[in-house]
């Protein structure tokens, strides 16, 4: 599939299922967000870029705390979703710019602090994001990442890419913390901070229909949970695999970069 076409893909699938991001609680709540804070330290007077906003939680949290946030996603529903989440929420310094993660429609030395979360997954070249959103940074800015991410060894991470993209095939793939690391430096971003999040006991079934699933489609990543081999298991760690109940836990890294 052409880069073109995992865009066109993600395009449909977001503005299809908009509103559900916006009330996902996965993606609305959470310690990660206010670790997200903690680590970029925004100032008052700041220019912010939240790059694929989805829902507008991340530009929602950073909102009060800086000068004016621009909330970036590539799916003009899933943008008009996010607006009028935030506008509800009383929130009038943020603007909104439909725009590609991997060309950024804003010049050179912009902003002070780039965000993404759980977002680049779907992008076809994160290794260009990583390129744009330091372009866009003023020198000292900050680059603050959070995506899923998936385990060193590859076999397994592979296994774990594969039952995410069986769930919403609009997801293109996951690395590993070291793997970003290395784009971090390609793109000459200093690394301040790695880390893993940890969200544990994701409720499999709830988190399928999140992407409208079918029956079908739950029935085979039931499989895939029970079947997992050892090391992807450990990874996910299924409780009551096959069962309604079945739960699998969430992994995030979390990567901060100077310019």
């Amino acid at each position: 599939m052409s880069d073109s076409d995992v865009k066109a893909q993600a395009q449909e699938r977001f503005g299809q299922f908009a509103q559900g991001y916006v009330e996902s609680k996965g993606h609305a709540s959470g310690d990660d967000l206010e670790r997200l804070v903690e680590l970029a330290q925004p100032h008052p007077d700041w220019l912010v870029l939240d790059i694929a906003t989805g829902g507008g939680h991340t530009a929602l949290k950073f909102a009060p705390l800086v000068g004016q946030v621009i909330a970036l996603d590539l799916t003009p529903k899933m943008l008009e979703a996010a607006r009028t989440f935030i506008l509800g929420k009383g929130r009038t310094n943020v603007a909104f710019t439909v725009g590609d993660a991997e060309q950024l429609p804003f010049a050179s030395n912009t902003f002070d602090l780039v965000t993404s979360r759980i977002a680049p997954h779907h992008f076809p070249n994160c290794w260009q994001f990583v390129q744009e959103a330091a372009r866009v940074l003023k020198p000292g800015g900050v680059f603050v990442l959070e995506d899923n991410t998936v385990p060193d060894d590859e076999r397994a991470a592979r296994y774990v890419d594969a039952f995410e993209r069986l769930r919403d095939p609009s997801h293109h793939r996951m690395y590993a913390g070291y793997e970003w690391q290395g784009m971090f430096l390609d793109a000459g971003l200093q690394d301040e901070a790695s880390e893993l999040a940890h969200k544990p006991d994701s409720n499999m079934v709830q988190w399928a229909k999140v992407q409208g699933q079918t029956d079908d489609v739950i029935d085979r990543l039931q499989v895939m949970l029970v079947q997992a081999p050892e090391a992807a298991r450990e990874w996910l760690n299924p409780h009551a695999a096959g069962t309604v109940d079945a739960t699998f836990d969430h992994h995030y890294v979390i990567m901060v970069g100077r310019k």
